[in-house]
């Protein structure tokens, strides 16, 4: 059960992006929603009424052939098939399932209500599920004899640590095998530059030779930046260091109410000032940059600010998991998002100052209950498990909050589609347009990811001006499609070898892709040295004049709690 909760979770964590405009009365519209449609019909509504009874009567004389998918693993004990009490419990839960299909299949909606209606009731009927219970739940009815009933008094044990210590949350991880600097974040490291907004860190080089060029990752705001050094197994920080890459990353200030006027224009300033810094302080006139989801965003808006002032400080640019070009119909949820439903969320932001990491965690843990909230009920609850001790999972619940003026930034971005649109949004004090970047740029997707879907995020590659992009899919969802290290014999990733520009459509470039069997790591560490300049002797110490590195990575602001 614990490593299906691994992958499953690992596949499932928070990302920033317009979804954060999503507000209860988005939910509440869409159940209305669906009473108004069984309101408007009755006649409707009591043909499918009779549907259900039929089912049910069937059921009732052991002649109902409903049977659960094979990859329903909420249903894969085989009490399921041979009790008959449970087979009847599991089967009328799929005679409602089919029953909801049915009835929305005939209700007459156009292609944004019949989403939204199809997401929130995929989520009434997950939360009816049997499973969901001990009474309907075989696995955990086993556990209870098995144990004594110690496995009631451990669920309840764990039900009430939520209560009290994750805000009635049911927890992901178990947090406490883990501790940064010991066996999270260890990469040697020191705080290089401290501002009220960022702590720039430089990583110790582990080769006598490095390269000139620099690199500087810039992390999502809502998520520390250790992400980029969970392990020395996967950490995309030792693995640069490793391959002679001077290594610089940002570790964002987590903000308060007091710091809620925080902007896009402030979170770019910032960027460039390490920029510069880590220019200074390697003596390269070019910092190469990599950025992630919400990160990649702003990333976006540095090279775009960079390229307007005629700045030559950015060399190349690595987007990983990161969407620039949102359209409708890419994540599920997004049919939930309503006009309204943005301009509340941008009105309580502002009056709260910060959106909290936590709040942010539950509305988006609620957009996948199964994966988020019931694998976890039955784990935790029901067997009187304790969650699984993962780092993802570890770093996924260390979330920090969101000013309310880089939500309505974020939001304007999507909104606006301002990455598309050459010279007509402005933000962060000049006009945005992507066709003025000329860098080379590597773009990640990921094959299974359901936050940025790797369709939306290969879009980005048809809006800079640079001369040479590479597109590479990673065979993993998200985060996962970024931690990818060497080592793991079913990592795969799809990449197109082509001179000239890349095809116009994500369709049209998997076509003339090729897989590959392994980490696409090599693959972007080579197309990084190769953008990085000559060899020279590796610094001796970390930092420079006017830049003296102070504590150790991975720095003060990662402690900080939101």
């Amino acid at each position: 059960m614990s490593g299906q909760l691994e992958n499953e979770a690992a596949q499932s964590t928070t990302a920033l992006g317009p979804m954060v405009g999503l507000v209860r009365e988005d939910f509440t519209g869409a159940v209305a929603l669906l009473l108004r449609e069984t309101a408007s019909d009755p006649a409707r509504t009591m043909r499918h009424a009779r549907a259900m009874s039929e089912d049910v009567l069937q059921i009732v004389t052991g002649n109902s052939d409903l049977a659960p998918d094979p990859k329903d693993k909420r249903f894969k004990d085989p009490a399921w098939t041979f009790n008959p009490f449970l087979k009847a419990s599991a089967q009328y839960y799929l005679a409602m399932q089919k029953g909801m299909k049915n009835w929305l299949e005939e209700l007459a909606l156009d292609a944004l209500e019949r989403d939204r209606a199809n997401f929130i009731s995929q989520i009434i009927i997950d939360a009816l599920a049997p499973t969901n219970t001990l009474l309907g739940n075989p696995a955990a009815q086993k556990r209870v004899v098995d144990s004594g009933g110690l496995s009631l008094i451990k669920g309840l044990k764990n039900a009430y640590t939520d209560m009290v210590h994750n805000k009635g949350m049911v927890s992901q991880v178990d947090k406490r095998p883990f501790k940064l600097g010991e066996n999270v974040a260890t990469t040697p490291g020191q705080v290089v530059l401290r501002t009220e907004m960022i702590e720039l860190i430089q990583y110790a080089p582990t080769t006598d030779q490095v390269y000139a060029v620099p690199q500087l990752t810039i992390p999502p705001q809502i998520n520390k930046m250790y992400i980029n050094d969970l392990s020395p197994d996967k950490s995309v920080v030792k693995y640069q260091v490793d391959a002679g890459i001077q290594t610089f990353v940002i570790s964002w200030k987590n903000p308060t109410k007091e710091q809620g006027s925080w902007g896009m224009g402030d979170y770019v300033a910032s960027c460039r000032e390490a920029m510069e810094a880590v220019a200074a302080i390697t003596g390269s006139d070019m910092v190469n940059v990599s950025a992630g989801c919400s990160g990649g965003q702003t990333a976006a808006v540095l090279a775009s600010q960079l390229a307007a002032d005629g700045s030559h400080l950015l060399g190349a640019l690595t987007l990983m998991v990161c969407v620039l070009h949102p359209q409708h119909g890419d994540i599920e949820a997004g049919a939930l998002m309503t006009d309204n439903g943005l301009a509340l969320a941008r009105k309580r932001a502002a009056k709260g100052g910060i959106i909290r990491g936590d709040d942010l965690s539950r509305g988006f843990a609620w957009l996948r209950p199964n994966d988020l909230i019931w694998n976890y009920v039955v784990n935790n609850y029901l067997l009187g498990d304790d969650p699984p001790a993962f780092d993802v999972l570890f770093w996924n619940s260390d979330a920090t909050n969101l000013s309310a003026t880089l939500m309505g930034d974020f939001l304007t971005l999507s909104e606006t589609l301002a990455f598309t649109r050459k010279g007509e949004v402005e933000m962060a004090g000049h006009m945005i347009d992507l066709s003025k970047v000329d860098a080379d740029l590597f773009i990640l997707g990921g094959v299974t990811d359901h936050i940025t879907p790797w369709r939306a995020t290969y879009r980005s590659t048809q809006l800079f001006g640079s001369g040479q992009v590479t597109y590479v899919l990673s065979q993993s969802g998200h985060m996962q499609a970024i931690l990818n290290p060497p080592g793991n014999p079913k990592a795969r990733y799809y990449v197109q070898q082509a001179d000239g520009p890349l095809p116009a459509t994500a369709e049209e470039w998997l076509e003339g892709a090729h897989e590959v069997a392994g980490s696409w790591w090599p693959f972007w560490i080579e197309w990084l040295q190769q953008r990085s300049g000559e060899r020279t002797a590796a610094p001796e110490t970390l930092g420079g004049e006017g830049f003296a590195a102070t504590d150790p990575a991975p720095g003060r602001y990662v402690l900080e709690q939101a």
